[in-house]
């Protein structure tokens, strides 16, 4: 049973839905003034408890001496409830001894906003109208819009936030950085780049959006103790949207194993993959699938490769098939008394080439659990993905980046837009649960729910990277069918093992150091 502060840390909302829940809490008697209170002071704890970031300026590394008491802070304060939240942040850090001062630019501020400025004011607090005026700061508080951003910004304060953006100090942002939409993540002409984000209550969508990244900083929830009730009566009948976190990928792996048990009873895996042109690929998915556990794995290579596969997954069955003059798998060729159907799952794609079409089309065509990835999805786009899919009757799960993505569902939303709409769109047309690869990688099933992975490291952009991720996931597939948990949270799991080895193989050897072979030597550590 999940305790209410690991539901509350996986939950995704849109403007709107949060809008929602916020007006349930003021209508059931939470005044405004005091949830703003009660948020601010929340806010300015954490800013005093977080060590300073050193910046980059120019080529150089800026070292900030620690935001204690006498430092300057600067609160940039914008005409909404997000101004007001920034107002009492000045005024607990100014009691709390910082040399505090405010850049309120607008003439219309709503009317608690403009009474927390007026009382700011009476306190001896300096406010400042123009960007010109501005006296220098250790740290600035972005408090201009919170969510709910529509327009774009225009001159004065889209210049005013460039000019911002520019000085060495570290921006905490207050929900949002300013200029972000709160569901897609687009710059609305210009966004102030945060070096921090303290989101508020919930999760806001734009965090899980690849375009924001770059924007957000270290990004952390604030929550405010909204009621559980309040959340589920507004998501009720809305597709859900949820984080990855640690305490779920944990529960869904298939750890500990039953005291008896054997090989057959932990799941037999095919992976189809390899050619003579791409032999690593079929090797990288093999590693990935025996870091899985998986109790038996079968791995499909054109002949040629077997003796190569044998030395590196000696465990491994290797099942070498007669190949085309490219160096393709010709035809599949299983042992006697056996068929695809011998397989709890099958995986199947990278290295193929597309000149071993005729295979993928026996797998989609097989009533097996089927994960198709690179060359799997390339042939599939051309047969067309969503007719395809459709006839199938066991569960396909795919794995594409945002250019196979572009090529299986053309004519779905532009997946750089609005990477969570577009996956929701692609898994319903196609019946299929689809991954869509990213720094903030989606998972969406027929249904719509979704799941989103919440960090990830560059250093996974390399070849080779997704071959491991496609093996690790056919292994716990296989392992999970007999233990009733959605095919779509075993999905997610397998992006959270892996991106997990990414970081930790990224902290330690740097992100230039984590090529795929090494990747597949830290999915245990990861977990350890």
């Amino acid at each position: 049973m999940q305790n209410r502060q690991e539901k509350i840390s996986q939950v995704i909302v849109t403007a709107g839905q949060m809008r929602d829940i916020e007006d349930r809490i003021f209508a059931a008697g939470m005044p405004v003034v005091a949830l703003m209170e009660k948020v601010a002071g929340l806010i300015a704890r954490r800013i005093q408890e977080i060590p300073p970031t050193p910046l980059k300026k120019g080529g150089y590394i800026l070292s900030n001496t620690a935001f204690l008491r006498g430092s300057r802070v600067g609160i940039l304060v914008g005409p909404g409830h997000n101004g007001g939240d920034a107002l009492v942040v000045a005024r607990e850090l100014h009691f709390r001894g910082y040399e505090v001062w405010i850049y309120s630019p607008f003439s219309k501020l709503k009317e608690l906003t403009s009474q927390h400025l007026q009382y700011a004011q009476s306190l001896g607090i300096p406010i400042y109208q123009t960007i010109e005026q501005l006296p220098d700061s250790d740290l600035l508080i972005d408090g201009l819009f919170g969510f709910g951003l529509e327009r774009n910004l225009t001159d004065p304060i889209a210049s005013a936030i460039n000019q911002l953006n520019e000085l060495p100090v570290p921006i905490y942002s207050i929900d949002i950085p300013s200029g972000l939409h709160t569901d897609t993540g687009v710059v609305l002409g210009t966004a102030i780049r945060a070096t921090h984000t303290f989101c508020l209550g919930l999760w806001k969508l734009a965090l899980f959006q690849d375009q924001a990244l770059e924007y957000l900083g270290k990004a952390e929830l604030i929550d405010f103790d909204i009621p559980l009730a309040d959340v589920e009566a507004v998501l009720k009948d809305a597709p859900s949207i949820k984080r990855i976190t640690p305490a779920t990928a944990l529960t869904n792996l298939p750890l500990p194993r039953p005291p008896v048990t054997h090989k057959y009873k932990e799941g037999h895996l095919l992976l189809i993959c390899g050619s003579r042109r791409y032999a690593g690929g079929a090797i990288l998915t093999g590693l990935g699938a025996r870091a899985s556990g998986v109790g038996m794995l079968s791995i499909a290579v054109p002949e040629s490769l077997k003796s190569l596969l044998v030395s590196h997954l000696p465990e491994a069955l290797i099942v070498g098939c007669p190949e085309t003059e490219t160096g393709a798998i010709a035809h599949l060729q299983l042992p006697e008394k056996t068929d695809l159907s011998s397989f709890n799952a099958i995986a199947c794609g990278p290295g193929l080439t597309r000149d071993a079409t005729p295979i993928v089309q026996e797998a989609i065509n097989s009533d097996r659990p089927l994960i198709l990835d690179a060359d799997g999805l390339n042939i599939l786009a051309q047969m067309g993905a969503i007719a395809t899919l459709k006839k199938r009757l066991a569960v396909t799960v795919l794995t594409p980046h945002t250019g196979e993505f572009e090529r299986l569902f053309p004519d779905v939303p532009d997946a750089k837009h609005d990477r969570v709409q577009a996956v929701q769109e692609a898994a319903a047309q196609s019946k299929a649960i689809v991954l869509l690869k990213g720094a903030r990688t989606a998972i969406a099933n027929p249904q719509r729910a979704v799941w989103i992975l919440p960090e990830s490291t560059p250093a996974l952009a390399r070849g080779g990277s997704g071959d491991v991720l496609t093996g690790l996931l056919g292994g716990l597939l296989v392992q999970a069918a007999t233990k009733q948990i959605p095919i779509e949270d075993i999905v997610a799991t397998a992006a959270w093992w892996h991106s997990q080895a990414g970081i930790i193989a990224a902290q330690e050897r740097t992100e230039l150091g984590v090529d795929a072979f090494t990747l597949t030597q830290y999915l245990i550590k990861a977990l350890t």
